[in-house]
């Protein structure tokens, strides 16, 4: 039996709409389902959503920058029927309502979404607080493609675990790893070799590998450790597999 861990892409993508808190749930609810990947940006007026493009239009019926409206005016788009019908008035969720969710106390992977440096301002610090306030310190992992972002989360708050995501294979990566004070990474999952698995294991770095859809896929990424944790749109893939 495989003991890779499985973590659900932007909730369970494959069987609800992503980011939702129907895809979220879906995943929370599943005893197999062990953590749950999302993005986080910040709403004009500063409140923490859940959503992963920077515009509007592929996941919404809205239009235009995510970061240019209020919650308010996000919170009015219907974030399913892109998917299916039955999904039809499903909102943007808040990363408030996702933490409360959280009752089984999983691992919330948390990806910050930042355009640039002058974009989301201050989204570490009120992402920390909702993190605090709910008491799931030891339950999430804090992430970002701009690594400057996760190492401020670091020097915030020292107690919360960090990791850059990392797609392609830079040199350097334990010096990226020691700069941001992180205990994990995740990575395009056809990047990772014998050797970088076995030196960050060895580390204690921990890893989570994305995203994987294709069971052969899956079955290759896990042989590689047993610690690294399976990011899929179709957890009930890796659960076929995994035996």
């Amino acid at each position: 039996m495989r003991k890779n861990p499985c973590m659900a892409h932007r909730g369970w993508s494959g069987q609800a709409p992503e980011n939702t808190l129907a895809a979220i749930t879906k995943a929370l609810h599943h005893p197999q389902v062990d953590g749950i990947e999302f993005d986080v940006q910040l709403s004009r007026d500063g409140v923490p959503i859940v959503i992963h493009d920077f515009t509007l239009e592929r996941t919404t019926n809205g239009r235009g920058l995510v970061h240019e409206h209020t919650f308010a005016e996000l919170r009015a788009l219907d974030a399913g029927s892109w998917y299916g019908p039955e999904f039809a008035g499903e909102r943007i969720p808040t990363l408030e309502e996702v933490l409360i969710a959280n009752t089984g106390k999983k691992l919330l992977n948390i990806e910050l979404k930042k355009m640039g440096m002058n974009e989301q301002n201050g989204i570490e610090a009120k992402v920390i607080e909702l993190i605090r306030r709910y008491e799931l310190e030891q339950h999430v992992v804090v992430t970002s493609f701009n690594h400057e972002s996760v190492r401020k989360v670091k020097e915030l708050a020292p107690d919360l675990r960090v990791g850059p995501i990392i797609y392609g294979y830079p040199t350097m990566i334990p010096e990226q790893i020691k700069h941001i004070g992180a205990s994990l990474v995740s990575m395009a999952y056809h990047y990772l070799t014998p050797e970088l698995v076995h030196n960050l294991t060895t580390a204690g770095i921990g890893l989570v590998a994305w995203t994987i859809d294709e069971s052969a896929h899956m079955a290759m990424t896990a042989e590689l450790s047993e610690g690294i944790q399976i990011c899929t749109n179709h957890p009930d893939r890796w659960f076929s597999l995994k035996g």
